[in-house]
């Protein structure tokens, strides 16, 4: 077996790193890796090798280029902490050499164990894999291997220009999440995994990639199973054509003097925020005729993409809206008048309920239930879900419902960004992570005293988790699913 997950003393440890003393005597994961010796740490029954370098920093001459692979060694590396966050305005401390990954594991257990990717969202411009709430610790916990992916974001992942055309492709985020895929592939039986079960997962922007990565031939045997939590399946992506013209437009706020592979991270920060301030979705994976050259949705009509085991779903309060003109330009979006909109959400008490409830059933629900739909067509097992529980802390005051459900999935408490579970909270959030750690293990999130999840086929069966109970049934609103199905084909 190629995994090592050796007990070393810390007193034998300390002649091979100073670091070792904030240990104490002990003992300590160590993993061999192609890259090298890794030494983790253990709090609890979880191992941890956070920070681990899958590709070669992108940086001067290698910004904007594919990622490059590192070179073989033998020397030994701490993994105590977290690599630096990818480059994006709202962190200080986030840098430009950043592709990074964390592996969590149980301490002590024999392999090979399931694995679970995760790679987040934050609509391909902002967050980062180091997110306290994205600790694989309580996922770990169930006998799974965790790792948490970092991407280039922003410009520095998705920005195509005619000056980088000798690498063909501007979606260098997507290039870095299949470059840590491969790194899984070969690397993750030193930690006990199991490279041939491996179960992408991940919210908005990181489901987005994976529906993209299902559709991608570079990527098509690197996992076998995946979870498409809040994606936007009717998305339409840019076209070559488009991306370049953003990329022009964002040189030119660089000014024309720049050199793009030299100049100042912070000018690039400045450039992308001016952008992004007139047009929120100019960085975004594009049609490059390479990685990616359909959209999800006709990729899947095509029955194009890996025909694996998928849950996939959403929340049903992906969005709130607080200006008057937001709640104007979604309600003339819909092309419904105010009144027909409000017949089909009659609980709606405000105009902005109504243009938020609109907002999550077209852009979530409907393009949710309808990549559902597409992907049991090709025989492949599907389940669908709708997340509508609230924490009962929340309830007086709910907050937007993107992203909810990561909380009871990683089951973490008391960070940033989660809050403190009832007991309630505990129970939904304790059989959530259930389903999804007994998809991960076998294909199916059934098990023994949970709800029985009944798979989508060609029905509109779904699973809804809501502030009253769990259960499998027949989609409720599939009267008004089927008016903007309806719509959305026009």
């Amino acid at each position: 077996m190629r995994w090592l997950f050796t007990l070393v003393a810390a007193s034998s440890f300390l002649c091979c790193a100073g670091a070792a003393v904030a240990q104490g005597v002990g003992q300590f994961p160590f993993a061999l890796t192609r890259e090298g010796q890794m030494l983790g740490a253990v709090e609890g029954e979880i191992a941890s090798f956070k920070g681990l370098a899958y590709a070669a920093p992108p940086v001067g001459s290698l910004r904007w280029r594919p990622p490059q692979a590192l070179p073989e060694s033998s020397e030994m590396s701490t993994a105590y902490d977290y690599g630096a966050p990818c480059l994006q305005p709202s962190l200080p401390a986030a840098r430009e050499d950043c592709l990074t990954l964390n592996v969590f594991r149980p301490f002590g257990v024999d392999g090979p164990l399931p694995v679970m990717v995760f790679i987040h969202g934050g609509g391909y411009v902002t967050g980062t894999a180091n997110d306290p709430l994205f600790d694989g610790a309580r996922l770990a916990q169930a006998g799974l291997i965790i790792v948490t992916v970092n991407y280039r974001l922003g410009a520095l992942g998705w920005l195509t220009h005619p000056a980088l055309a000798e690498d063909t492709s501007g979606n260098f985020g997507l290039m870095d999440q299949i470059t840590a895929l491969r790194w899984v592939h070969v690397n993750i039986a030193a930690f006990g995994g199991d490279a041939n079960n491996v179960t992408l997962f991940g919210n908005g922007a990181g489901a987005t990639s994976i529906a993209l990565l299902m559709l991608c031939a570079q990527s098509r045997d690197l996992f076998q199973k995946a979870i498409l939590q809040s994606v936007p399946g009717r998305v339409r992506l840019p076209s070559s054509q488009e991306a370049q013209a953003t990329g022009r437009q964002f040189a030119a706020a660089l000014g024309q003097d720049a050199d793009l592979r030299v100049v100042a991270p912070a000018r690039l920060l400045a450039a992308e925020k001016r952008l992004l301030g007139r047009s929120p979705r100019s960085f975004t994976p594009a049609m490059d005729g390479d990685l990616v050259t359909e959209d999800i949705a006709a990729g899947f009509a095509a029955g194009h993409e890996s025909r694996i085991p998928l849950i996939i779903g959403s929340n049903d309060d992906e969005t709130r809206f607080d200006s008057e003109l937001e709640v104007k330009e979604t309600m003339s979006f819909s092309g419904e008048s105010t009144g027909e909109l409000r017949k089909l959400y009659p609980d709606a008490a405000r105009p902005s309920d109504v243009a938020a409830r609109f907002y999550t059933d077209k852009v979530f629900s409907e393009p949710v239930r309808m990549l559902a739909r597409l992907h049991a067509a090709t025989g492949a097992p599907t389940f669908r879900y709708r997340f509508a529980y609230v924490p009962e802390a929340r309830r007086g005051n709910p907050d937007e419902g993107n992203g909810r459900e990561l909380q009871f999935i990683f089951g973490v408490e008391g960070v940033p960004g989660a809050g403190i579970f009832s007991r309630r909270d505990r129970e939904v959030a304790n059989r959530m992570r259930a389903y999804w750690i007994n998809f991960a293990k076998s294909g199916d999130p059934n098990g023994a005293e949970l709800p029985h999840w009944d798979a989508a086929a060609d029905r509109d069966h779904l699973l809804l988790i809501t502030n009253d109970r769990i259960a499998s049934g027949e989609d409720p609103w599939v009267e008004r699913l089927d008016r903007l199905a309806r719509e959305s084909k026009k």
